[in-house]
């Protein structure tokens, strides 16, 4: 059987999937920032026919059509789109692979015939994805090379045996080469592929290298080219659907412990652990509740799982039945094997148990925790994140005084007596010094302009009260004032 090859070209793939979501009428741009300045990335074909092109600055592109729209390119979610034509693309062939950002290829040998032939299958494709808004060209050949080459210069059929015909008045930048090595050949007068077929190949590998000519036999079917698909990312997710309807929390739980032990056998056998599970409960009347948990570290323990969907399966209102089950990890991270009954490990679990808790009550971008900050000033010397999101780090060990638990803006002390005061007033309380260590110097970083040092050096003390408080004090030499900033235990 000869091989056939499908290629499948999206001229404007990001401009078609934003204009299908939100219709633009006349010239319009995705546009990306590269290089401080913004540049076209993806336009429709009105703003094509208005003269722009791709990589050229927004300003210049305004200049030339002042009624051009625009939005900012998503490259996340072009990708996302190219995937979903890929796996569509397979209605048309076992194997279907990403060619490019902007192309897909399918190997489509044997199966013309189920179309009437390979011309009829050319026009389903452009059919059905004309009626979803996205412009596309098609071609096939017996090489991957001349289906690309094809393609992007028209589209339609190589009848098998007739690649050399047709690609040969083609550019040699139809054979997929680097821009300058086209230019370089076009100098000398190689302008076609047919040009190139029937010259020396020595010569041409020393001057251009091998890939010239590897991309020439891959086009003319000299050189093997496979059409490797990607396998399909694993999916964790698991279901059950019950003979009778059930509505007790205990029941739901029961066949909850089942579906995680299933989940966590699945995210074991691929590495991996769960961030994020999602519980769906479809009742008799077809409707459904989800119940969402997050963890603060991955995991994938079916019993510290089952714990935290508690609260969230309570809540649920079961109706008149609940006949079906369906569990999914949303978000996965790799998850080596840990070494059972290490301390260590079950210290980190049970913090990562009370984060997880805390975390699906408050939202967990209320939890958080201190991280360390290179920085000698008292309140720059850390910094807060989500408890979820980022790991512990210890406070590095510094020759230095010691700092107090807690930290707040400069409060101005009042009737201060002495130096370091024996007698001030703080927070409208008369209070007396019993001991006081210091000084302690700390010059303002001159690379930030914080307001509050700008009195510049500050000199801090520790000073305990008679009347209880023990505080951690500084004054500026510039002026002379006397301030409390921190408290010890």
């Amino acid at each position: 059987m000869a091989r056939r090859l499908l290629s499948i070209w999206f001229p404007r793939l990001a401009s078609d999937v934003s204009l299908r979501s939100r219709p633009v009428e006349g010239p319009f741009a995705l546009t990306l920032r590269a290089s401080n300045a913004e540049h076209l990335h993806c336009l429709n074909l009105a703003a094509s026919q208005a003269g722009l092109h791709r990589g050229m600055a927004l300003a210049d592109a305004r200049a030339i059509c002042p009624v051009l729209s625009t939005r900012p390119a998503d490259p996340v979610r072009e990708g996302g789109s190219l995937e979903s034509l890929r796996r569509w693309a397979g209605r048309y062939g076992p194997l279907a692979a990403k060619d490019g950002t902007d192309g897909l290829i399918v190997d489509v040998s044997g199966v013309a015939h189920l179309f009437g032939g390979e011309e009829e299958l050319l026009a389903d494709v452009g059919a059905r994805l004309e009626r979803a808004g996205i412009a596309t060209k098609g071609a096939i050949a017996e090489t991957r090379g001349g289906a690309w080459a094809l393609a992007r210069r028209g589209g339609g059929v190589i009848p098998e045996g007739g690649l050399l015909a047709r690609l040969g008045p083609m550019p040699v930048s139809a054979l997929r080469i680097d821009a300058n090595i086209a230019e370089s050949l076009a100098r000398l007068g190689l302008h076609r592929i047919g040009d190139l077929a029937g010259m020396a190949r020595a010569p041409l590998a020393k001057r251009f290298g091998h890939d010239l000519l590897r991309r020439l036999d891959q086009a003319l079917g000299r050189q093997a080219e496979p059409v490797a698909a990607e396998p399909d990312p694993p999916h964790f997710g698991v279901r059950m659907t019950l003979p009778e309807p059930i509505g007790l929390t205990a029941d739901v739980m029961g066949l909850l412990d089942r579906l995680l032990i299933r989940l966590c056998d699945k995210l074991k056998a691929e590495g991996q652990g769960a961030r994020k599970l999602a519980l769906e409960l479809r009742r008799v009347d077809h409707s459904a509740a989800i119940v969402e948990i997050g963890l603060a570290r991955a995991m994938r323990d079916p019993a510290r799982i089952s714990a935290l969907f508690l609260k969230g399966v309570e809540d649920v209102d079961a109706g008149f039945g609940i006949d079906g089950l369906r569990l999914s990890a949303v978000a996965t991270e790799p998850l080596a094997p840990e070494q059972i009954g290490d301390a260590k490990i079950r210290q980190d679990d049970e913090l990562s148990d009370l984060i997880s808790r805390l975390g699906n009550r408050l939202g967990f971008e209320a939890v958080q925790r201190f991280l360390p900050a290179k920085s000698r000033i008292p309140e720059r010397s850390f910094f807060t994140v989500p408890a979820a999101y980022a790991k512990s780090e210890p406070f590095p060990e510094r020759r230095r005084p010691r700092r107090p638990i807690t930290l707040f803006p400069a409060e101005p002390l009042l009737r201060v007596s002495g130096n370091p005061p024996a007698r001030f007033s703080w927070r409208r309380m008369p209070l007396t010094t019993l001991r006081a260590q210091g000084p302690e110097r700390i010059t303002p970083e001159w690379w930030f302009d914080d307001p509050a040092w700008r009195s510049g050096v500050r000199d801090y003390w520790r000073v305990e009260t008679q009347e209880g408080p023990r505080l951690w004090l500084f004054r500026t030499p510039q002026s002379g004032d006397w301030y409390a900033q921190g408290v010890f235990l």
